[in-house]
């Protein structure tokens, strides 16, 4: 004869360790991992603060990427104690976790204690299914959609990496993309720049790209900005934008963002393309070099024509500008390793991506001096990045 369900609970809490949520709650603030087994639906409304969410259907695939030390204290919980105290014996008998306890009475006892809940901002039903593989993700999830619907992301330039850039990051949930262009659509840009279409042809880039946009995700605010990036107006852009995506095709603009990005203390995500290759990095203020410590000074002109001079595969910027999609959405999550203090380099012909490392220059102008001492008169203040550019060659 079989033992009872009730039996077998008695059986798998005898080979665990269970422990009150009053010592739980005195617990919160010493280093204990505390996670959550229940289902996204029970997450959603209300969890112990601090909490980790893992849920019980796919407990056993994804603990190891939440806990990868197996002699941290861990404390599971569920809505009553069952699925808690399974997944601790799981962790213990299975995985070889050493210190798991299960949480007694769960979330129903520790609200009935008046323990403290918080509950998270919720997607919409329509959010959930646009989302749906997103929410598959570990790394993503219901919290990292939501960091993804309140990131601000400043697109410069609605050309050629702006334009998978930013149909991807609009159609990945990006809430807010700004978009700095003051050119208008011609027939030669349609060859690559896919976020416009022949019928748009004379309108303004920025309004172009907004009606795509909005078209593919209608959860998307698109901040439009007409103008021409320059030294009277990048301070007044620049500011509240989580990540910037340098999308720029000429060296003066690019050395203005980049001092103006350290000032602010705000990321890049740079990418170049030129003819059959492309550059990527990441260059994120006092965590890694800057763009100048890159290129203290421009190459030769020679040595980077325009893509207008030299010509451009069609798909180049496609490829790039995913990648630029890619790693500011890695930052925006905090997930992975992005591209700091590395050069990735892309050949289409020869199908290869290589890597350069880049270190700090400990002398560089602008990334070697501490971001408190640059003072407020200093902050908008920049040199002619014409004539540093000129007097290079």
């Amino acid at each position: 004869m079989s033992p009872s369900g009730a039996e077998v609970l008695r059986q798998i809490k005898s080979r665990i360790d269970e422990v009150d949520p009053s010592s739980v709650h005195d617990q919160l603030s010493n280093g204990a991992v505390v996670i959550d087994v229940r289902e996204p639906e029970e997450w959603s409304t209300g969890h112990i603060p601090g909490a980790r969410h893992v849920p019980k259907s796919y407990f056993e695939s994804r603990i190891e990427g939440t806990v990868g030390d197996r002699s941290q204290h861990v404390i599971l919980y569920c809505q009553s104690g069952v699925r808690s105290a399974w997944a601790a014996r799981t962790m213990i008998e299975d995985l070889g976790y050493e210190h798991v306890e299960s949480m007694t009475g769960g979330m129903t006892l520790w609200k009935d204690r008046g323990y403290e809940v918080e509950v998270p901002r919720s997607l919409t039903a329509e959010q959930r299914e646009r989302y749906s593989r997103h929410l598959l993700l570990p790394e993503v999830g219901s919290e990292g959609q939501q960091k993804l619907l309140d990131a601000k992301v400043l697109l410069l330039g609605a050309g050629g990496l702006g334009s998978p850039t930013g149909l991807y990051l609009a159609a990945a949930g990006v809430g807010t993309l700004g978009i700095v262009d003051d050119d208008a659509v011609d027939l030669s840009n349609l060859q690559r720049q896919v976020i416009h279409n022949s019928q748009r042809i004379g309108v303004p880039k920025v309004d172009s790209a907004e009606e795509t946009i909005t078209a593919l995700n209608p959860d998307v605010k698109v901040e439009k900005y007409p103008v021409r990036l320059g030294p009277a107006n990048i301070m007044d852009i620049l500011p509240g934008y989580d990540v910037v995506v340098d999308g720029l095709d000429n060296f003066p603009t690019r050395y203005l963002l980049n001092d103006a990005s350290v000032r602010l203390q705000i990321p890049v995500v740079s990418a170049a393309i030129l003819g059959f290759e492309g550059q990527l990095s990441v260059f994120k203020p006092y965590d890694g070099p800057c763009y100048r410590c890159l290129f203290p000074t421009p190459p030769p002109a020679e040595l980077a024509p325009s893509c207008g001079a030299n010509g451009v595969l069609g798909v180049l910027p496609g490829t790039m500008g995913l990648l630029q999609a890619t790693e500011v959405i890695k930052l925006i999550l905090g997930e992975g390793e992005p591209a700091i203090g590395r050069l990735l380099l892309y050949d289409a012909l020869a199908a290869t991506l290589g890597e350069v490392k880049i270190r700090r220059d400990p002398n560089c102008p602008i990334c070697s001096r501490d971001p408190e001492s640059i003072s407020d008169e200093e902050m908008g203040v920049f040199p002619d990045y014409e004539a540093f550019c000129a007097g290079a060659h």
